[in-house]
């Protein structure tokens, strides 16, 4: 018996009922050989900490455009705040934590460079729109690895898919990642709006901190256990409907005072104007876009999808290098900007 095996004989007889075994996975697109040492999530899971679009986020927008300090969240630090909260509940309810894991790790690959910003003008522009849950699935399916994509199981995959609001996981592994990914948002998101002095603790209606705390600890410990506590014995993951109702108030707070505040989006609208003149000269210079990209228009895919693909793939410094390369004089340019694109 391989140490695989053997992990997975203990995921059999430790975890709950109502867990995703990793033996009992669908399986991935291309068959593959196991491994010898890791289950199939936990392989996942590798596979997407190593990946470039991973290592990108690090370089990608939250919520606040280029802020000027060091402790704002950017994408990557989002999706590890994601990945703890999942990991708690799910080790808390013997669930599968390699394959939250994997779900956590890989559900914002598909950003854009300036958040949702971004995502905004490709959806407005593609033909067939553009959303970040679908591109994160699209880039482990079809643009790591130079068109080989990762192969990842379709657990993973579904679960990446469906961690928004309006979508629905076919695991409780899942729906765990999606719940923690609104709970880290909306918890750090306070944190940054607060440093970056758009608003002050106590702007939070005083009835919801009654309910889910007042401080940043007390709400993560407050959502975390209810989750928890309401989840266990059951074939679903749920919340009270005082806490939950609480949770999603707390979240339209946060639209009204902090996304849509004037403050913390001044940027935006030049972010916008950027990525639609990036957009407009790849498509009448697609001869600019890296070779795999142009491989992938001749291999039958749409001019305007691959477009979005390399506009999408971007970091926040690189589409602004990029930008001023096509559209700045020379002498008023700053330093070039070296993107790992290879």
């Amino acid at each position: 018996m391989t140490i695989r095996e053997k992990m997975e004989k203990m995921e059999q007889d430790t975890l709950s009922p109502f867990a995703t075994l990793s033996a009992k996975s669908k399986g991935r697109e291309r068959e593959e050989e196991a491994c010898d040492i890791r289950p199939a999530f936990q392989r996942d899971r590798d596979r997407i900490l190593h990946c470039k679009a991973f290592r990108r986020l690090k370089n990608k927008t939250q919520v606040f455009l280029t802020p000027k300090g060091d402790h704002y969240r950017t994408r990557m630090s989002h999706t590890l705040e994601v990945s703890q909260n999942a990991r708690t509940i799910a080790k808390a309810l013997r669930l599968n934590e390699d394959l939250v894991e994997a779900i956590a790790l890989g559900h914002d690959l598909g950003h854009t460079p300036f958040g949702h910003a971004g995502e905004y003008v490709l959806n407005a522009l593609c033909e067939d729109g553009f959303r970040h849950n679908e591109q994160s699935v699209r880039i482990v399916e079809r643009l790591e690895k130079d068109g080989e994509g990762l192969n990842l199981t379709w657990e993973v995959r579904d679960g990446i898919r469906n961690h928004q609001t309006s979508t629905t996981p076919h695991t409780l592994e899942g729906k765990i990642v999606r719940l923690s990914d609104k709970i880290a948002y909306i918890n750090h998101d306070i944190d940054d709006a607060i440093r970056a002095q758009i608003m002050v603790k106590e702007d939070i209606p005083k009835e919801l901190r009654d309910i889910l705390g007042h401080t940043t600890r007390e709400r993560l410990n407050t959502l975390i256990h209810n989750i928890v506590i309401n989840s266990i014995g059951k074939d679903d993951i749920c919340m009270s409907k005082e806490v939950e109702d609480a949770m999603y108030s707390l979240r339209r707070f946060l639209f009204e005072h902090v996304y849509k505040n004037p403050a913390a989006k001044r940027e935006e609208e030049k972010a916008r104007g950027l990525l639609r003149q990036l957009y407009f000269y790849y498509m009448e210079h697609f001869e600019r876009i890296p070779k795999k990209y142009v491989q992938m228009l001749m291999e039958g895919e749409k001019k305007e999808r691959v477009v979005c693909d390399y506009i999408s793939g971007m970091t926040d410094q690189y589409a602004i290098a990029k930008f001023e390369e096509y559209y700045l004089p020379l002498a008023w340019q700053v330093d070039g900007y070296s993107h790992l694109e290879s």
